[in-house]
This record gives C-alpha cells, structure tokens and sequence, in this order.
C-alpha cells in the first residue's frame, strides 16, 4: 500500500507542477517520463508481491502423506517397497528375487490408480525374465468368459471383438487403457490367463437374499465349499459393511456370505487350474480380496498346497496406518481418488442394500 501511495503522490506532483509554461511537445516528453516512472514503481511492486508470497508459502510447506507401519520405527513415503515381514525398504529388484521362488504370487490394486497398472506391468515383466513364461489369473474377467479370454489371447478375435464378447464396460467398468498394457505383455508372452471371477448377477442375487435363495443351476456355478467361520474375516467386512450401507446389520449376513461367495470362487477356480497345471501364477485382484490373506490367498491354501506370497499396491493419502498382517509386502503409492482404497474395493460390482430393494435397484 506504500508503494502505491507513493506512486499516485510521484505522479501527482510531476503532473501538476512540471508541466506548467511548457509547449506541446515538452508536455509530451513530460508525459512519456511519467509513464516510464509508474512503470519504474509496479516493476518494484510486483517484485515485493513475488516475495512476499514465496517466503509465506516457505514457511507453511506441504507435508508428503507418509505410513506408519506396526512395530517399526520410522516413516515410510511413496515409491518404497517395504518388506512387512522385516519392516525393511527393499529394492524392486530385491521384490523379484524373493518373488520368483513363490508359486502363487497376490498382487491388490486399487481399480482406478494408473500407478498401479504400471507397476503390475513391471512386475510381469520382470517375474517372467526371471521365471519363464507364468499363467496369469484376473479378477477383471469372469469365468464365464474364459473361452472370450482365450481367443483374444491366442489372436482369432481382435481387440474390440474382444471387449464387446467380454462386455467390459457392463462387467468391469473402470477405463480400459488402465488394463491394457498388462494384457498386451501378457498375450505377447503367450502365457495363459485365467479368467477367475464369480458370476456378478449370482453374487449380487446372494447379497440381497442369501444363498438358500440360488437355483440348483446357480448354485452349481459358484465354489462347492463357501467357507463363512472366520470371525476375523467376519469382523472386518462388519467394518466395512457399516460404511457401505448406512444403516443397521440385518442384512450383514447376505453381504457377507455374498463375500465369502465371491472369494472362495475365485480361489477355487485359481486352485481348479493349479491342480493340474504346475506353473508359477500371478495373480491380479483388489486388496480388498488379498488384505490379511482372509480372502482369496487363505481359501486357495485351504484347498492345495501352495507356496504364495502377497504384495498389495497401497495408495498414501494423509498420515496411514499399515498392520504387519496386511500383506508380505507393500509398495506405497500415490492417491488419486481422495478417497481410501476399501471405499473403491466397496463400490466395484456394488452389492445391493436394503434400500436398492426399495428402489428397485440391481
């Protein structure tokens, strides 16, 4: 404000008394030192606006999201892989090699992260120099569409023959071009991939009546074993089932048996194929299916032996708090959403609540 009195006073006083008893062309000249004057002052103005604001924004910084991780001292930031067996920071090299002696390795993803395409990507690429050529399972596909998989993956249908047969956008949803490149290395290295997802109309018919409400012919499309007696499992999607809906619990044991559905199918078909194909599997799903190893990991442990490990691809927004439970490892990651990576585990292939029946939602 200073500075711009002073501007106006400069200008005020050379106007006034300078320009007296002078012909046209001196006030000209007059007028023309005047304009270089006030352009002399909002140089100086605008140069201590800059600074002013550079050293506020100086002193308040943005704090980087960081994790806390149980029983280890220290935080943790995006881009570092941690060993959460260690509490250890290792290299993604150092991931590859403890990696490549697993049978079955989980790899969570969070749906709509791009980071997390290119790093499972990357993790592809690098299991298969060390390994050879692996089986690839998906979540992204239903079962249902195994031979659709299989044709696009051995060329006799192109690309968009492909996710119309597969019907993408009604059955997955999220943005293709995130999952392209992971499909492309893998139909290049010619390994098979595994279509492992349970019927979504059959999941979403359990979650509004249960399962004594399914069909023999639907009944015999799921997993012959649904496994509904782990109280920490059961727990924790009580957490989450209050988040969901909004509303009290009697329903809680459609959700979650629709869950335990869902789960045990995928493992079943992943240990479906194990069983007489004895290559090394890599396995790619939402954490929320791989979190604490209760969901898909323990249910395919349950049915053969198999030496597995999982890496969940976790996305840091704010200050976090990771259990040494969560997973074998974990690669920190940026946010993109603003929202907690459960909360887009609940939204894809959303199961009906109380008021969806209501409505008359699906």
């Amino acid at each position: 404000m200073i500075v711009i009195l002073s501007v106006k006073h400069i200008v005020a006083i050379t106007q006034h008394n300078s320009f007296r008893g002078l012909g046209l062309a001196q006030v000209r000249s007059r007028e023309v030192e005047c304009n270089r004057i006030r352009y002399f002052f909002v140089v100086i103005l605008v140069s201590i606006s800059s600074f002013v604001i550079g050293g506020c924004s100086a002193l308040k910084p943005v704090m980087s999201p960081l994790a806390d991780i149980e029983g280890v001292s220290g935080h943790f930031h995006a881009g570092q892989i941690v060993n959460l067996n260690t509490g250890e920071v290792i290299s993604f090299d150092q991931l590859i090699d403890a990696l490549g002696s697993r049978g079955v390795i989980f790899v969570g993803e969070v749906h709509s992260n791009p980071d997390h395409h290119l790093i499972e990507v990357q993790i592809l690429q690098a299991l298969t120099a060390q390994c050879g050529t692996l089986t690839v399972a998906m979540e992204f596909f239903q079962e249902t569409h195994q031979k659709d998989v299989d044709r696009y993956i051995e060329g006799t249908i192109n690309e968009g023959e492909f996710l119309e047969d597969v019907k993408w956008k009604k059955r997955w949803g999220f943005d293709y071009h995130f999952y392209r490149p992971l499909l492309l290395e893998a139909k290049e290295k010619g390994g098979r991939v595994l279509a492992i997802n349970a019927p979504e109309d059959i999941v979403k018919k359990v979650a509004r009546s249960g399962l004594n409400s399914l069909s023999t012919d639907e009944r015999s499309q799921l997993a012959g074993s649904i496994d509904l007696e782990n109280e920490r499992h059961r727990d924790y999607l009580r957490k989450v089932y209050k988040e969901h809906v909004h509303t009290d619990l009697k329903n809680f044991e459609y959700f979650y048996q629709a869950q335990c559905v869902w789960e045990d199918t995928m493992a079943e078909n992943i240990s479906r194929f194990l069983k007489n194909n004895k290559k090394r599997m890599l396995v790619f799903t939402g954490n929320g299916h791989i979190i604490n190893k209760f969901g898909i990991p323990k249910r395919v442990s349950g049915r053969i032996p198999v030496n597995m490990a999982t890496i969940m691809l976790y996305p840091l927004a704010g200050r976090t708090a990771i259990s040494k439970e969560m997973a074998d490892y974990v690669w920190l990651t940026g946010d993109y959403s603003r929202k907690h990576f459960m909360i887009h585990h609940r939204h894809h292939h959303r199961m009906p609540t109380p008021s969806d029946e209501k409505s008359g939602k699906k």
